[in-house]
C-alpha cells in the first residue's frame, strides 16, 4: 500500500453523520433531564419525586452505563460494532418510551437503568467505528467533529428540554428521543458497515465479569457517598471493594494470554496520559456543571429555557473549536494544544470562585465560553492519542476505556464536589434555620431547593430564608469551584510531563507490533 493512499471507507463522512446522531441522542437525554428535575418533583405537573428519587433517576442510568461501558466495547469488537449500535439504539428508544409514560418515580428509575444499558452499547462503538472507517490521517478531524457533537448535545439538551417543558408535559423530554432513534436505526442499517476484530481469540469471561462487578461497586459507592455523605463505613467498604475487584481485574489481565484489556498499554505515555487527562477534566467539569444549573435556576431565577440558552456559549465554543483542534495538533503538537486547553479550563472553573449572586450574567456566559474553548482543545487530541495507540480491530477497547474513565470520573466529580458543596452550604445556612421546626429545618439545611420549598410555605417571612440560602449556596459554590480548578490544574501537570509532543508526520496505520506493550493487542 502506498503511503498516499486513503484507507478510509468511501462513505465515511456520511457514516460519521449517522454516528453523531446516535451519540447526540445519548448526550441530549442526560442534559435534558437536568432541566426537568424541578418539574418531576412537582406533585401536580410531575411525579412528585423526592430529592432522593430525583438523584436516583440520574444515578440509575450512570450506574448501569459506567458498569457496562468497558464490557460492551470489548464485546462489540468481538461480535460486531454495527450490531451493538443497532441493539443499543433499540433499547434506548424503548427505554425512552417507558420513561415518558412512567406512572411513578420507581418506574422512571428502572426505565432509566434500561436506558443506561442502551447508552453503554451505543457510546463505545461510535468511536471505534470512526477509528475503523477513517484513514489515520483523517481520524483526528473526525474525532474532533465527534467531540464537537458532545458539546452540542450538552448545550442543546437544556434548551430543547426547557422549550418542551414550557409547551408540553414532562414526558415529552423523553418522548423526543423516539423519532430520533427510529431515524438512527434506519440510517445505521443502510450506511454503517459491520466491523469486528478478525482474530478475537477466546472471550475473557472472568475479565468481563470482574470489570462489571468492580465498576458497578465503585460507581455505587461514589454515588451513594455523594447522596448521603462519605462519613459512613458502608460507602468506603463499597468503594474499597470496587477498587479491590478492579485491582484483581488488572492482576488477572496481566497473567492471561488473551486479555480483554492489555494493561501493559498503560506503560505507553500516549495511551496512559490522555486517559488520565480525560478523567481529571471530567471530574472537574461535571462538578461545576452540576452546581451551575442550580445557580442559574434558583439563585438567578432563570427558567429552564433561559438556563439552557445560557449554556449556548459553551456549545458554540465546542462547535467552532473542536473540529479545528486536529489542525492545531498538527501545527503545535498534542502536548501544547492540550496544555493550553487545560489552562483555559482551569481558569474558567476557578472563575466561578468569584461569581456572586449579582454578577452580570454576561460574565457568566463568557466564563462558559472559555470553558468550552478549553475543553474543545482537550478531548479531540486526547481521544486521538488513545485511539492511535491501538490497531483498528481493537478500537473498541480504547473507546471503552476512555469512555468508562470519563463516566466514572464525572460521577465521582459530581459526588465529591457535590459533597463539598453540600457540607459548606449546611454550615453556612445553619444560623438562619435555627428557629425553624425540626422537619422544616432539616429540609432547608439539606439543599438550596429544600430551602426554597420551606420559604414558599412561610409566606412573606420566607424572604430572609431565601436570601440566606442564596448566600450560603454561593459561598459553597466558591469552594467547589476552587476544588474543580485544582483537579484541572493537575491535568496540566500530567500533560506537560507525559503527553506526547509533535509528531513528524501522520502515520498511515499504527503498527502494534512495533512496541512490546502492543504486541499482544
Amino acid at each position: 500500500m502506498q503511503p498516499h493512499e486513503n484507507t478510509g471507507h468511501p462513505r465515511r463522512w456520511a457514516i460519521l453523520g449517522v454516528l453523531v446522531v446516535s451519540l447526540l441522542v445519548v448526550v441530549l437525554d442526560n442534559t435534558i433531564l437536568n432541566v426537568a428535575l424541578r418539574t418531576l418533583a412537582d406533585p401536580d405537573h410531575g411525579l412528585g419525586a423526592t430529592q432522593s428519587e430525583l438523584e436516583w433517576s440520574i444515578n440509575s442510568y450512570t450506574l448501569v452505563f459506567a458498569g457496562l461501558l468497558f464490557s460492551f466495547g470489548v464485546l462489540g469488537d468481538r461480535y460486531g460494532r454495527k450490531r451493538f449500535l443497532l441493539v443499543g439504539l433499540a433499547l434506548f428508544g424503548l427505554a425512552s418510551l417507558l420513561s415518558a409514560y412512567a406512572q411513578d418515580p420507581t418506574q422512571l428509575i428502572f426505565a432509566r437503568a434500561l436506558m443506561g444499558i442502551g447508552g453503554a452499547a451505543i457510546m463505545p462503538v461510535t468511536l471505534s467505528i470512526i477509528s475503523n472507517v477513517f484513514d489515520p490521517r483523517e481520524r483526528a478531524r473526525a474525532i474532533g467533529l465527534w467531540s464537537g457533537a458532545v458539546g452540542l448535545g450538552v448545550a442543546i439538551g437544556p434548551i430543547l428540554g426547557g422549550a418542551l417543558l414550557e409547551h408540553f408535559w414532562w414526558g415529552s423530554v423523553f418522548l423526543i428521543n423516539v423519532p430520533v432513534v427510529l431515524i438512527g436505526l434506519v440510517a445505521v442499517a443502510a450506511l454503517v458497515p459491520e466491523s469486528r476484530d478478525p482474530k478475537p481469540g477466546r472471550i475473557d469471561v472472568v475479565g468481563v465479569l470482574l470489570s462489571v462487578l468492580g465498576l458497578v461497586a465503585l460507581s455505587y459507592g461514589i454515588i451513594d457517598g455523594g447522596e448521603h455523605g462519605f462519613d459512613r463505613p458502608l460507602v468506603w467498604l463499597t468503594i474499597g471493594g470496587g477498587l479491590a475487584v478492579l485491582a484483581g481485574f488488572v492482576a488477572y489481565e496481566r497473567r492471561i494470554a488473551e486479555p480483554s484489556l492489555d494493561v501493559r498499554l498503560f506503560r505507553l505515555p500516549r495511551f496512559a496520559a490522555p486517559v488520565a487527562v480525560v478523567g481529571l477534566v471530567f471530574f472537574a467539569a461535571m462538578g461545576v456543571l452540576f452546581f451551575g444549573s442550580f445557580y442559574l435556576q434558583l439563585v438567578r431565577d432563570y427558567s429552564p429555557l433561559q438556563t439552557g440558552l445560557l449554556f449556548l456559549p459553551f456549545a458554540s465554543a465546542q462547535l467552532v473549536f473542536a473540529p479545528r483542534s486536529a489542525a492545531m495538533v498538527r501545527r503545535y503538537g498534542a502536548k501544547a494544544v492540550s496544555a493550553v486547553g487545560l489552562l483555559l479550563t482551569t481558569v474558567s472553573l476557578g472563575a466561578f470562585a468569584f461569581v456572586e449572586a449579582d454578577t452580570p450574567i454576561w460574565i457568566v456566559a463568557v466564563v462558559y465560553f472559555v470553558q468550552g474553548v478549553g475543553m474543545a482543545n482537550i478531548m479531540p487530541p486526547a481521544m486521538e492519542s488513545i485511539m492511535s495507540a491501538l490497531p483498528r480491530e481493537r478500537a473498541g477497547v480504547g473507546s471503552a476505556v476512555s469512555n468508562t474513565v470519563r463516566q466514572v470520573a464525572g460521577a465521582f466529580g459530581v459526588a465529591v464536589i457535590g459533597s463539598v458543596l453540600a457540607a459548606v452550604y449546611r454550615d453556612q445556612i445553619a444560623p438562619a434555620t435555627r428557629g425553624l421546626p425540626g422537619p422544616a429545618r432539616d429540609a432547608a439545611n439539606e439543599s438550596i431547593a429544600g430551602a426554597y420549598g420551606v420559604a414558599g410555605r412561610l409566606g412573606s417571612a420566607g424572604h430572609g430564608l431565601v436570601s440566606a440560602a442564596n448566600d450560603a449556596f454561593v459561598s459553597a459554590m466558591h469552594w467547589a469551584a476552587v476544588l474543580s480548578a485544582v483537579f484541572a490544574a493537575l491535568g496540566v501537570l500530567v500533560v506537560l510531563r507525559w503527553m506526547p509532543g509533535r509528531t513528524a508526520a501522520p502515520q498511515v496505520e499504527p503498527r502494534p507490533a512495533a512496541e512490546p506493550e502492543l504486541a499482544s493487542a
